[in-house]
């Protein structure tokens, strides 16, 4: 498990869904090829290509005309999406079908779009509407018997890196539980209509990359279990009214419209205002806000910045945002590696002025209790401060105070950054703050901090009362894995745990 998990914290995930879309198709070219499925892979091939093709023009057009940054990673997704759930070209009709889908899905994500979000899943929506507008349906062939164990591998790998497990099962157990019970009352044989529906449909693989899609589902886990119930019930055939049938791609339409009434609708194209440099490798980011922008500390965005020739890491990332919402600011904190990615090295290239950044999917539930009475523990190791910082700052300027402790690691002393705020929330919050720095060649002679790890004689030791705290770990997924395994141990109930989790990779 070590080795999947390595793996999925070396990677962003759109990233992993295009390598997991590529996967499936070339795993379906094979399978063309000795003529298991019912289309010959030249055709196939032929018509990825044209996909993709006309996707990347169509986008590049768009965005051109809109004046945004270029997702290309975004743009492959949707083609091979597309590629995976239209028949493959077999007369000229289909590759005016194709051609037209590839353009309706690019141009919806631009058009079809409020405060420069979008509201529809693209590649459903352009086959909705051919379907609608020119009766020419996806067959949605994925969902085929050959293609389950790659669908399988790739979409729990998938699910596990964004942790959308509930949204995943709520969707799979609605639409199971009526499948079977339409099958039940009309008297056929159970365990075949299951069979046909893991074997015979898109179940699989509209649940693992359609549904859990970010920018179209939810970001709260309750919000995404009922966004996920309420497309299971749709996605089943049966369900009508009158003689208009729901279909898949229809499912998840409606499913995209519950989302965007109940997520966050902001998408901001930000101005850098300050580069703060903190450490020697450690750098604010300050941005300026045009209007006022609500958020809770200790959530997160996603950062889109468009710079030439991005790596294989791409072009966006998840970062907590640092500032306080009363700061009238976005501030974020970001550690650089010698190895950093080009968006990284785009990052810091950037001066005050610049204004080719966007933020968008404000998410995260690793926020303060709404019972200020509540007794909290942070646990912070190196960047993984920032979420604190946030709330730190909040607290002051509200002049709130909360029984909080606070147990910073680094492995150096010029890591430790914010302690101004932190310095400030002691003389006039009340706060308990414990340095700890872990390279124990490096302790400078005036430290007054602690050295060495973390540990459960520490906690034990600097917070008696344990048992009574609610405990927030933010930091590498290593030590947030290892930090809750040793609260656990120390008969901490997983309710009393918060982990700060986004979907990237910084």
């Amino acid at each position: 498990m070590k080795i999947i998990d390595d793996f999925l914290n070396s990677i962003t995930m759109y990233r992993l869904v295009l390598y997991y879309l590529t996967f499936l198709i070339l795993i379906a070219l094979g399978l063309s090829i000795f003529r298991i499925l019912p289309f010959d892979y030249i055709s196939f091939f032929l018509s990825v290509s044209l996909l993709v093709s006309i996707c990347w023009v169509t986008n590049t057009v768009f965005a051109k005309v809109f004046k945004v940054p270029t997702n290309l990673e975004s743009v492959y997704i949707t083609a091979l999406i597309l590629a995976l759930i239209i028949s493959p070209m077999r007369s000229p009709q289909d590759i005016f079908f194709l051609g037209l889908a590839a353009v309706l899905a690019m141009s919806s994500k631009y058009i079809l779009a409020i405060g420069r979000k979008h509201i529809f899943n693209p590649a459903a929506l352009a086959v909705f509407v051919t379907a609608i507008a020119f009766n020419n349906y996806a067959s949605w062939w994925v969902g085929t018997f050959w293609m389950v164990p790659a669908v399988l591998l790739g979409g729990f790998l998938i699910v596990k890196k964004i942790k959308r497990f509930s949204l995943f099962f709520s969707f799979i157990f609605i639409a199971l539980v009526f499948i079977l019970g339409i099958n039940f009352f009309n008297g056929n044989d159970l365990l075949s209509a299951f069979q046909k529906a893991i074997f015979d449909t898109p179940l699989l693989f509209f649940g693992f990359v359609m549904l859990t899609e970010p920018l179209t589902s939810p970001p709260a886990k309750k919000l995404q279990i009922i966004y996920g119930a309420l497309v299971g019930f749709l996605f089943v055939p049966q369900i009508h009214i009158g003689a208009f049938y729901s279909t898949f791609e229809m499912a998840l339409l409606i499913g995209n419209i519950y989302a965007y009434i109940v997520s966050p609708k902001e998408k901001l194209l930000l101005k850098i205002k300050e580069k703060i440099q903190l450490a020697p490798d450690i750098y604010d980011f300050v941005f300026g806000l045009e209007k006022s922008f609500a958020f809770s500390p200790g959530q997160y965005m996603e950062w889109t910045l468009g710079h030439k020739n991005p790596d294989l890491r791409g072009n966006r990332r998840y970062f907590t945002i640092a500032s306080s919402p009363l700061e009238g600011n976005l501030r974020i904190g970001v550690k650089f590696y010698p190895n950093s990615s080009s968006y990284k090295k785009s990052l810091l290239s950037l001066n005050p002025g610049d204004n080719n950044v966007i933020a968008g999917q404000l998410a995260g539930e690793f926020t303060l209790p709404k019972d200020p009475s509540k007794k909290l523990v942070f646990i912070a190791g190196g960047i993984g401060i920032t979420p604190f910082r946030s709330m730190i700052k909040y607290l002051l300027e509200r002049s709130e105070k909360r029984d909080i402790v606070l147990l910073y690691s680094n492995k150096i002393a010029s890591d430790i950054v914010y302690k101004d705020i932190f310095d400030e929330a002691i003389q006039k919050l009340g706060l308990k703050t414990v340095y700890f720095l872990t390279d124990n060649t490096a302790i400078p002679l005036n430290w007054t901090g602690k050295h060495g790890f973390i540990d459960t004689k520490v906690i034990q030791h600097e917070i008696p009362d344990f048992r009574n705290r609610i405990f927030y770990i933010s930091g590498p997924h290593s030590m947030i894995d290892a930090f809750g395994k040793t609260l656990k141990n120390m008969g901490i109930a997983s309710g009393q745990i918060k982990e700060d989790f986004f979907p990237g990779y910084a």
